[in-house]
């Protein structure tokens, strides 16, 4: 489109197994998510209503890249995710309706400035300089959700092949037909929208150099690396 005053973004996208791409618009986050994630931040998992923040499209970063270690900190986490890819519309959609706007499952991860999370959770503060910044959302290839059973599949996230996270989804403390019903309260879903679901317990910091896979079931695993600082 003619008349921009400035060069116009990049369009994000992620792959989805079979072939195409899955165009991004939004990507809702889930805090809270597994009881022993919460009870290690120091929550009550019998209490605390499912935290949502958001990451910009372009946080996403394909799979296999290196990814630099980011400006602002010297506490960088990993949090290994399963996360929804939403094909349709929807507003006050109910957990039995929410099926019919999956299209499908990746894997993610929800990289964090700790630091800056604590700061801000101490000062009352929004969290999007701790979530929200360049490079946050790497993420693995798209599988359609008629072609993958997740049925007592386990999430796990190592580094330099040491296993750091390993829990079943089971664990979650709300399902994903519950989580879009939550985030379909607060915001009007469309198609292109990303939930990730919220990390299990074992976060921990990433330095220059390291390694990270998640896997969970069939899905296709994510990679990535982290590299010098910007």
């Amino acid at each position: 489109m003619s008349g921009y005053v400035v060069r116009e973004p990049e369009r994000t996208s992620v792959p989805v197994v079979g072939g195409g791409f899955f165009p991004v618009r939004r990507i809702y986050c889930i805090g809270r998510n597994y009881a022993d994630h919460v009870r290690e931040l120091g929550g009550d998992p019998k209490k605390d209503l499912p935290v949502i923040f958001t990451k910009p499209a372009d946080a996403i970063v394909p799979n296999g890249s290196r990814i630099a270690y980011p400006l602002a900190t010297q506490n960088l986490h990993f949090e290994g995710e399963l996360v929804v890819a939403i094909c349709s519309d929807g507003a006050r959609v109910s957990a039995e309706g929410a099926a019919a706007l999956i299209f499908g499952y990746g894997l993610g991860c929800d990289l964090t400035r700790r630091d800056l999370q604590n700061e801000a959770k101490a000062a009352g503060a929004p969290w999007d300089a701790a979530k929200a910044f360049d490079q946050s959302a790497p993420m693995a290839a798209i599988t359609p959700a008629g072609d993958i059973d997740l049925d007592g599949a386990r999430l796990s996230l190592s580094v330099n092949g040491e296993t750091r996270q390993d829990a079943p989804l089971s664990a979650m403390i709300w399902s994903v037909p519950e989580l879009i019903a939550a985030v379909s309260e607060r915001f009007s879903l469309k198609a292109g929208d990303l939930i990730f679901t919220g990390t299990p317990e074992g976060v921990g910091p990433l330095a220059v150099g390291d390694a990270v896979e998640v896997r969970a079931g069939a899905l296709e695993p994510l990679r990535f690396e982290i590299g010098e600082p910007q």
